[in-house]
């Protein structure tokens, strides 16, 4: 089947800012259009294409089968677009840029070091880093909005489609601030509930792991919590309180290092969960992306 040459760019444009937004009106607002002009567009693509890409209520612009299917093509055919055009209007030395989603798990030392890396080998390369959950990041990632997403995702629903790879294992660890309470005598499992504790939010990937700790030692959760992604928001509040972060090792080593923070030995550690990269087998990757996997593999080759 021959593709309709009556399939603009704009089309496509639209087709996608919808699916990122699940909203007509924000999709509109974002694209500084009017709705009714991107419902048309819409329209039209679902008649060149002879299906429907969307099914609308009030809640909102949710992908049909056929949507789902068309997104896995129409993302990386507009990113590729816009990377040749790019490409022509700028120098052969012109910075390219590699968009990285980072998780909290691999945001303190695996990507500082796979950057440093990256920019003593290649001096015109821009490192665009987005932070968030991994829910998040992996929608932009289908979408083609990011080259990559690094961190704990594997039980993140959104993943299926995509094309993990394992990089190193990271357990999870108890820390507190120098001369904690906790730390004056053999600590109880129970005495944890007296404290507040410091979590990742729930419902990400490395709560779940977070949770398991809980399970292990026989204990309930506190009912003071800090519940957030934000590592230098837990750190800092670790440090002036006598919170308790269950924290990934990495986000806590140098500061174990230093004796800024202490690990609670409890008889008990969380196995780990698998470190890595994401990317989208639909979309090329491009010479930048490409880049941040190899040093991604030879950074978490010393990992291991």
């Amino acid at each position: 089947m021959n593709i309709d040459t009556r399939i603009k760019f704009r089309h496509l444009v639209c087709f996608l800012e919808v699916a990122r937004q699940g909203s007509l009106s924000r999709a509109a607002d974002k694209l500084a259009i009017s709705q009714p002009a991107l419902s048309k567009a819409l329209k039209e693509l679902e008649s060149l294409l002879e299906t429907t890409l969307f099914t609308r209520s009030k809640q909102g612009a949710a992908l049909t089968e056929a949507g789902v299917a068309f997104l896995r093509f129409a993302g990386p055919s507009v990113q590729s677009l816009r990377e040749g055009v790019s490409s022509l209007r700028s120098g052969e030395h012109d910075p390219v840029t590699a968009r990285l989603g980072v998780l909290s798990t691999a945001e303190s030392l695996l990507v500082p070091e796979v950057i440093k890396r990256l920019h003593e080998r290649h001096p015109a390369l821009v490192v665009s880093v987005m932070t968030g959950p991994s829910a998040y990041l992996l929608s932009q990632l289908r979408v083609g909005e990011l080259d990559l997403v690094v961190g704990r995702m594997t039980d993140s629903p959104q993943i299926q489609g995509l094309a993990f790879e394992h990089l190193y294992s990271e357990s999870m660890t108890l820390v507190v601030r120098a001369g904690h309470p906790l730390l004056t005598a053999a600590p109880r499992r129970e005495s944890l509930e007296e404290f507040p504790m410091v979590l990742p939010l729930a419902g990400t990937t490395i709560r779940k792991f977070a949770d398991s700790l809980f399970v292990q030692y026989g204990i309930n959760p506190p009912r003071q919590r800090l519940e957030t992604l934000s590592l230098s928001l837990s750190r800092r509040y670790v440090q002036c309180s006598d919170a308790v972060w269950i924290a990934p090792l990495d986000a806590v080593l140098e500061e174990l290092h230093t004796g800024l923070l202490v690990e609670l030995q409890l008889g008990i550690r969380e196995p780990g969960g698998s470190v890595g990269l994401c990317s989208n087998p639909a979309l090329p990757l491009s010479r930048a992306a490409q880049w941040c996997v190899d040093e991604l593999r030879a950074v978490g080759a010393l990992y291991q």
